[in-house]
């Protein structure tokens, strides 16, 4: 493809790294099908995949103030499985102490992580916060955030990620392959899930009597419908929850919340976790590992070697 052209409110990035979310995969099968109702319905309408980026400024348009070439940013923007893009909006200097792949692992799912638990958790001071696949790439993200607001985190996952859940300052490990969260006896203040497991009446009974359930994402497996079938199962209940609030979620781009993140990781609060690196040419090799659901942290994708 021609390299793109610069609109007057556009940032031309040489792209350094990219990384890869469930989301691209789900664009990828077209699954759940309800998703091609704005992705488009025979094929997708936006070809190239990727959205997290990290890179250098390489032209910037002539209404564009806070950027200049040469300036090391990360960002969202779709087509970031390539050398070029060109983004408006969703883009701000990188973090200072992470590399170009490490950036590149942080702004959709610290985003939904950061998101999720400020916006729709409202999540407070020592509350009793539990986290749901925390050892994904959301999750990962989510017991550093949580912890920076000074909650007591408990982080689900399998038992060959305890250790890096505990690594992540989790207070407390639940292995689901032992242990039922929602048949524990404990209650939480907050749940943040990312994997929608057990019925709705079980997760609903792990909260406090006047706590919150937020779902993250909506891509789960499902042809028809994926996740979004549990988020309607979700709504349809809630009428019986009480004082307790079951909330669905989907994060939306921002870019005052990248800079949030970027003085997050500058302060030393957050750090991103790599499960695994793959050259541009093996973007599919890529995209079938984090189809899979096995992967601990982000998969990223390095388009130059100096990343």
């Amino acid at each position: 493809m021609d390299k793109p052209i610069v609109g007057d409110e556009d940032v031309l990035v040489k792209v350094h790294a990219a990384s890869v979310n469930p989301y691209d995969w789900h664009l990828l099968t077209g699954t759940p099908y309800v998703l091609r109702t704005s992705a488009g319905l025979r094929r997708p309408k936006v070809p190239r995949l990727g959205v997290d980026f990290a890179g250098k400024v390489e032209a910037v348009g002539k209404n564009v103030e806070e950027l200049q070439p040469g300036d090391e940013v990360f960002g969202m923007k779709d087509g970031a499985f390539g050398e070029y893009l060109t983004v408006a909006k969703s883009v701000v200097k990188k973090p200072a102490n992470l590399n170009f792949a490490q950036a590149a692992a942080v702004p959709m799912a610290a985003l939904t992580a950061l998101q999720g638990l400020r916006d729709r958790g409202q999540i407070q001071a020592d509350q009793k916060v539990l986290i749901v696949g925390a050892s994904g790439g959301i999750g990962t993200f989510a017991i550093q955030i949580a912890k920076s607001f000074g909650a007591e985190v408990t982080g689900v996952c399998s038992s060959r990620n305890v250790e890096l859940v505990r690594s992540l300052g989790a207070d407390h490990i639940i292995d689901y392959t032992k242990e039922d969260y929602t048949r524990t006896g404990k209650h939480y203040d907050l749940i943040l899930d990312t994997a929608a497991t057990g019925s709705i009446s079980d997760r609903r009974r792990a909260l406090s009597p006047r706590g919150t359930y937020v779902l993250v994402g909506g891509y789960s497996p499902g042809r028809w419908l994926g996740g979004l079938k549990g988020m309607l199962r979700m709504l349809l209940a809630r009428p019986w929850a009480g004082d307790k609030k079951m909330l669905p979620f989907l994060a939306t781009a921002k870019k005052e919340d990248l800079v949030i993140l970027r003085d997050l990781i500058e302060g030393g609060k957050i750090a991103p976790v790599i499960d695994r690196c793959y050259p541009l040419e093996e973007v599919p090799d890529a995209l079938a590992h984090v189809g899979q659901e096995h992967g601990r942290g982000k998969t990223v994708i390095t388009v130059l070697e100096t990343s």
